[in-house]
């Protein structure tokens, strides 16, 4: 593995510590996006959309709720 990891950051220019610190950064970047970002299939989309737009739609005690709690901490 160390071979494959010199081998890696000479080939970038690098050493092995920039090499090391530029991979985990980048990896670092990705898994907080990833994490930030729902992804949703079409079909979801559709109906999350559909549902946003339903003004008949009234919201649940537990929603209320959270919305009071929400509001307390927040302001």
């Amino acid at each position: 593995m160390k071979r494959t990891i010199e081998e890696a950051a000479a080939q970038l220019g690098q050493t092995v510590s920039e090499f090391a610190v530029s991979t985990l950064a980048r990896s670092a970047r990705q898994v907080i996006q990833e994490e930030r970002v729902t992804k949703l299939t079409l079909r979801d989309w559709e109906l999350f959309t559909a549902m946003l737009d339903d003004t008949s739609a009234r919201p649940n005690r537990a929603l209320v709720a959270a919305a009071k709690r929400y509001k307390k901490r927040n302001g």
